[in-house]
């Protein structure tokens, strides 16, 4: 099957959107599907305010018809709510084609962290969004009731994997300080809540790994943590392998895919019981989940690696990338002609 995936979200932006796409076409094209991606690559784009590293396409809609011409895909997945996403929505709309949506981000609560606009307001606009689409795919159970109970319909659970022949355990030794070491991975902005880990009074070590619109704030506020950029690859699964606890502060997240990859890699995990942590931590074995973030970090740090290696193997890219495919929306090449 030809499928269209049409992102705001895309290299070199490294975030969990970005990765579960990228993993997912990797296993699209394994099962012998072609996939043709409609990204901010292909446009002119702006940065976007307040986040300047997230570049956003100008005007996409004539490109993105274009694009979707030359292809005539035969399902059209849309990722994202920006730009890009909004020309390919309003395309098929136009065409009358089908499409699916998938809702990686609780944007309304980002929006809420940097500007005085009321949540209601962008869960009202979101609702419209992804109303006409055929079906919209989210990633765990805790978020699909959480739309669900705010009027969303047509949800279906499109959770995520992660890639054990990388995230694996590794050496401790690979990261110096005392231990234990405590760390987080993932964008350092304030709508992760990361100063709430940076805040504990903990033993050990803090580690931040990750870059981000407050990376340079939070390096100054808060000299004794080791800030070590961004990383990728080994170079990133040797960070995380090295940590003794992944704290989680996050409370917005609709999944959170680097708790999969710390557990790969023998590291249990910290969170607050919130919408990704409650889903993806089985709590008291691959970590704790507590509203005390200190008493989740001091039990966590307890818990036998073995666990959760075990348990992050179970979920695997292709077993997820298979329910995609299951999820989307076919039509007829007949629609081209």
């Amino acid at each position: 099957m030809r499928i269209a995936i049409a992102t705001d979200a895309w290299h070199p932006q490294i975030n969990g959107v970005v990765r579960t796409l990228s993993h997912t076409a990797d296993h699209l094209k394994d099962l012998g599907h072609q996939v043709s991606f409609i990204t901010p690559q292909d446009f002119r784009t702006y940065p976007c305010p307040t986040y300047p590293s997230i570049r956003l396409a100008v005007f996409p809609r004539d490109g993105v018809r274009r694009r979707l011409r030359e292809f005539q895909p035969q399902a059209i997945h849309i990722a994202t709510e920006g730009p890009i996403g909004h020309a390919a929505r309003s395309l098929c709309l136009t065409w009358s084609i089908p499409f699916t949506t998938s809702y990686h981000t609780q944007f309304p609560e980002y929006v809420r962290a940097r500007f005085p606009i009321p949540v209601a307001w962008s869960y009202a606009y979101l609702r419209r969004y992804h109303g006409r689409a055929s079906r919209t795919m989210v990633a765990t159970r805790s978020m699909k009731q959480c739309l669900e109970e705010r009027g969303f319909g047509n949800l279906a659970i499109w959770a995520r994997g992660v890639d054990a022949s990388v995230f694996h355990p590794g050496p401790k030794s690979f990261l110096p300080g005392p231990r234990p070491i405590a760390m987080y991975m993932g964008r350092v902005a304030v709508e992760k809540n990361i100063e709430a880990f940076l805040n504990l009074d903990l033993p050990g070590t803090k580690y931040v790994v990750g870059d981000g619109p407050d990376l340079e704030r939070m390096r100054n506020r808060y000299p004794d943590v080791r800030f070590v950029g961004q990383k990728v690859g080994e170079e990133l699964a040797s960070h995380l392998a090295a940590a003794d606890v992944f704290v989680f502060p996050s409370l917005t997240d609709t999944f959170g895919l680097v708790l999969l990859e710390a557990m790969a890699c023998g590291v249990p995990v910290a969170a607050y019981p919130v919408t990704g942590p409650i889903d993806v931590v089985v709590n008291g074995k691959t970590g704790v989940l507590d509203a005390d973030l200190k008493k989740a970090v001091l039990g966590a740090v307890k818990l036998d690696p073995a666990d959760c290696v075990v348990y992050a193997k179970q979920n695997s890219w292709r077993y997820w990338t298979e329910r995609f495919v299951s999820l989307l929306e076919p039509f007829g090449e007949e629609r081209w002609t």
